[in-house]
């Protein structure tokens, strides 16, 4: 079975080796193995492990509830329904994020195409002159 160090781990997985330690600090590494000095010593498995943890990071997920996640994990097939309930929350979460976002985005390229017309003109007159509305 192949191992990584800290340092491999967080090239791996474009973090940092404080972000990596602090995480173990925060109880969210359970599962990596140690050697007799305290060294860590991470598998495959482990590193899966933190790209959920990245995941459920990215979604907004405060360390404390991704901790709790973690311990649903270490105590087995009693806590599926909380996993999947959790899953199914940050799931309808994204899902709002990405309405907004798709609303910015028609805004953001709507304003792209009226600076691109004003270039065009040399000034935003022709918005003016043309009655285009900024807002549809």
């Amino acid at each position: 079975m192949k191992t990584y160090t800290i340092s491999e781990v967080a090239k791996e997985m474009d973090l940092t080796v404080y972000t990596l330690r602090y995480y173990d600090k925060e109880g969210l590494m359970p599962f990596v193995e140690r050697t007799a000095s305290g060294t860590r010593l991470f598998k495959d498995s482990d590193i899966e492990a933190l790209k959920i943890i990245e995941c459920l990071k990215s979604t907004g997920m405060p360390i404390k509830e991704i901790k709790s996640f973690i311990d649903w994990c270490s105590d087995g097939d009693s806590t599926l329904q909380q996993r999947y309930d959790m899953f199914l929350e940050r799931k309808t979460s994204i899902e709002g994020q990405m309405e907004e976002l798709k609303k910015t985005m028609k805004i953001i390229e709507h304003k792209c195409l009226y600076y691109k017309l004003a270039l065009d003109a040399g000034t935003e007159e022709i918005h003016k002159k043309d009655k285009i509305v900024i807002f549809s």
